[in-house]
């Protein structure tokens, strides 16, 4: 998995690695992490574009992120396409659970899933929600879930 930067600063060791990294460097300077983490994707010419986000948040001082973009080639009903999204998330947070622990850094799982019936995403929040809790991670869906609906989706325009 290739991860970067905003500013699109490749970010060359693993990710367990940069992030123990800014655990330090923010603790170090006085702050108090919260890490969020969310995908959204993009039906673009018949190819999916997912990105995954890791977002830091500083306690009242901003935030920043790490993304990590990749493809499918194929078609996806919209519920597959849901449930892909969460997968993706579920993966770096199991990946990143024990170093945010070993640290006490609170962790959320946001999902580009609506709550509201009338939305065709909501076909997968009952899955989505079951899975995500059911790995003990909080979860979040729309309209409360700003790294997947925000920060991801800024990602796959």
């Amino acid at each position: 998995m290739v991860w970067q930067k905003y500013n699109g600063e490749k970010i060359h060791t693993p990710i367990n690695d940069a992030v123990e990294e800014i655990i330090k460097r923010e603790t170090y300077l006085g702050n108090k992490l919260k890490v969020y983490i969310g995908t959204d994707s993009q039906v673009k010419r018949g190819i999916v574009e997912f990105a995954t986000v890791i977002v830091f948040l500083r306690e009242h001082r901003g935030g920043f992120m790490f993304i990590n973009r990749d493809k499918i080639i194929r078609r996806l009903s919209i519920k597959e396409r849901m449930l892909i999204e969460v997968q993706k998330s579920i993966d770096i947070a199991y990946q990143l659970c024990p170093l945010l622990d070993q640290y006490h850094i609170d962790l959320e799982v946001h999902a580009d899933i609506n709550t509201n019936p009338n939305f065709e995403s909501n076909i997968a929040l009952k899955e989505a929600m079951g899975y995500i809790m059911g790995m003990g991670f909080q979860f979040r869906a729309k309209p409360e879930s700003f790294a997947s609906t925000n920060c991801a989706n800024k990602m796959v325009q």
